[in-house]
């Protein structure tokens, strides 16, 4: 008799667990409205890099209201599973690895630190790509890669921390400036705020279909500051510097290897992402997460085509750096 009173006490499936509803249903507002958050602090920018991480919290949700047994709880957790699917299901849809694309291209931040530069280019001549970028070279290390990779790439150039080995020929080959006469509020950049050296470059690379554009970037870092936050102002310069640049490019082909120190869904992002399109976006196999090497969570290192199609994106094994190299099989 007790026992049934107090089931006929207890609340309904569609009532209990309204805790979980709500938490359910604020996930999915701020999956489906992350864009309107305010970039002051850089907190946008950080936003949009972790963003695929907080669908790890659909099915932590959705254990809590099975464990509760709550009916409202369960339809509330169809919010952000539906906005999350709608945002990256279809990164899960690609393809590893494809043989018979035109060209190959690799991109690798090799690491200032990396204390076996012989080593990581031995790897990364075996992956057999066509184009071999290479950000952070070192002045001391640049002369190990320079005779490591000679035999597999004949054709190769280095501006300032950034180089580029090819099969096939290079011409017209110059440096691409970063930095912007002038802030983001107008205001003179300071010579402190000019990077030390130069970290971008623009090539042809000739094929027997025709000439590809490949721009070799690497962007400047973001820090986690006290007082200013996710500081990403110099990044966000360069980026801007280099969409311009790419806005002006003639070549109908057009490929960008780089480490852009940033997520493509970052809204810092848009002027390349606009002109651009991701190659692990179109057509790679999960989120291609290139850093930290030893435990990759974000993709920082970025293979972005235009005028070509992406066939493939994939992302290499570990060398010595603290990036893992990327690659892409891209056809006319």
């Amino acid at each position: 008799m007790i026992r049934s009173i107090h089931a006929l006490s207890r609340p309904g499936p569609w009532k209990r667990g309204r805790v979980l509803a709500a938490l359910a249903l604020l996930l999915g507002l701020f999956l489906l409205l992350h864009a309107r958050i305010t970039d002051r602090g850089g907190l946008g920018s950080l936003v949009d890099t972790f963003l695929p991480w907080f669908g790890l919290f659909v099915p932590v949700l959705l254990a809590g209201a099975l464990w509760r047994r709550s009916a409202a709880a369960v339809v509330a957790v169809l919010l952000p599973a539906l906005v999350w699917t709608g945002l990256f299901g279809g990164v899960f849809g690609g393809t590893a690895h494809a043989d018979d694309s035109d060209l190959t291209v690799v991109s690798h931040n090799v690491g200032a630190d990396n204390r076996d530069p012989a080593g990581t280019a031995h790897d990364l001549a075996a992956s057999g790509a066509d184009v071999l970028a290479l950000e952070e070279i070192t002045a001391q290390a640049r002369g190990t890669y320079e005779k490591e990779l000679a035999e597999a790439y004949p054709h190769h150039t280095v501006q300032g921390t950034v180089g580029l080995w090819s099969k096939l020929p290079l011409s017209d080959t110059e440096t691409v400036d970063l930095q912007q006469d002038v802030g983001p509020l107008g205001a003179t950049k300071s010579a402190a705020e000019k990077l030390p050296s130069n970290r971008a470059l623009r090539t042809t690379v000739t094929t027997d279909d025709g000439p590809v554009a490949v721009y070799v970037a690497h962007l400047g870092s973001v820090r986690v500051m006290p007082r200013a936050g996710f500081w990403t102002d110099g990044r966000d310069r360069n980026a801007r510097a280099l969409a311009e640049a790419i806005a002006a490019e003639d070549t109908k082909r057009v490929v960008l290897l780089g480490d852009l120190n940033g997520s493509t869904a970052d809204r810092a992002f848009d002027g390349l992402t606009s002109q651009l399109h991701s190659a692990q976006e179109e057509a790679g196999r999960g989120f291609g997460f290139s850093y930290p090497a030893d435990f990759p969570v974000v993709r920082i290192d970025q293979i972005l085509v235009r005028g070509v199609t992406a066939d493939s994106s994939w992302v290499l094994p570990a060398t010595g750096s603290d990036h893992r190299p990327v690659a892409a099989g891209v056809s006319w």
